[in-house]
């Protein structure tokens, strides 16, 4: 697994909502049995969750998507089978967004 790869959510319950995970946990910690994981959620015109530095918009496959930095949670390893693609080019983007959730800088 690698940071910032893309998957689809396999959860019944909230894959509707949160259609994909990023995995934003470093890969130099892989002992543990979870992921770091945010949710990707498409984009709506009228989107109260949209906040420039906490949750930026992302183009993925032709659709704009908010990074909810905000819901960072980790989830077992071995649920995220559906890699799909990485989000590697937009890391610094990411990062900022994860950093702003915590120190609010």
């Amino acid at each position: 697994m690698a940071q910032f790869d893309v998957y689809r959510n396999p959860s019944k319950k909230t894959s509707k909502a949160y259609p994909l995970l990023v995995d934003v946990q470093n890969s130099v910690i892989d002992q543990l049995a979870t992921r770091l994981t945010v949710p990707l959620i498409k984009r709506s015109t009228k989107s109260s969750l949209y906040m420039k530095k906490l949750t930026p918009e992302i183009e993925y496959e032709g659709e704009t998507y908010l990074f909810l930095a905000q819901q960072l949670s980790a989830i077992p390893e071995e649920v995220l089978r559906d890699r799909i693609g990485s989000l590697e080019q937009h890391r610094d983007l990411l990062i900022d967004a994860i950093d702003f959730a915590i120190t609010g800088i």
